[in-house]
């Protein structure tokens, strides 16, 4: 009789984290009144990477989600959090939310909240990732490494950034980073207002 290999808890969370995603995907761009079409031309996306999305037969990078949240008028956070957040002050090492797209991770220092001005996630970069090319928007961003080493890309400034390093910058910069070291980098990293 053959073995049922059975799901990691991993795997399982991540299967049900896309679903999720797509629903709220979804719902958000039925309130706001596109069609598949209309929403992946605001978004410069494909029709049927959105259809994928949405049914969790795709997971988006962050660089593709945070493009969808801005053409629906939101962010990220709206569309990948639970509705009712935990409202405790204190978020405990190794019970804070991780949402992952690709090579990349978010782990929650702050959740987002609707209203809420400020965003703070450790970005997790594994060795040769990067972010989907360079992103833009409304705010002010700040971040210091805790662990590895990135290149973070401000417009055509270059910067190679490792332990103790921090920086600030604009979000209207065009930015975006990767991991050019040989071991996973960890970046604290606050927005304001909260984007992703």
């Amino acid at each position: 009789m053959a073995k049922t290999e059975q799901p990691t808890p991993e795997a399982a969370d991540s299967k049900s984290a896309t679903l999720t995603l797509g629903v709220k995907l979804r719902h958000a761009r039925l309130v706001a009144g596109y069609t598949l079409l209309q929403l992946a031309g605001k978004a410069g996306c494909s029709e049927s990477l959105i259809s994928k999305i949405e049914r969790g037969l795709a997971t988006p990078s962050f660089t593709t989600l945070h493009r969808l949240a801005v053409a629906l008028d939101t962010n990220i956070g709206a569309l990948t959090s639970d509705e009712e957040p935990n409202q405790s002050p204190i978020l405990r090492h190794g019970e804070r939310p991780v949402i992952r797209a690709g090579g990349v991770a978010l782990e929650r220092v702050v959740l987002p909240k609707r209203g809420g001005l400020l965003q703070a996630n450790i970005h997790i970069v594994w060795p040769g990732e990067a972010s989907d090319g360079q992103i833009e928007h409304q705010g002010e961003e700040v971040g210091y490494v805790l662990e590895g080493q990135l290149e973070l890309m401000l417009g055509d400034d270059v910067y190679l950034i490792g332990p103790g390093d921090a920086f600030t910058f604009s979000s209207q910069v065009p930015h975006g980073y990767r991991n050019v070291g040989d071991v996973v980098a960890r970046v604290l990293w606050v927005n304001s207002p909260a984007t992703f």
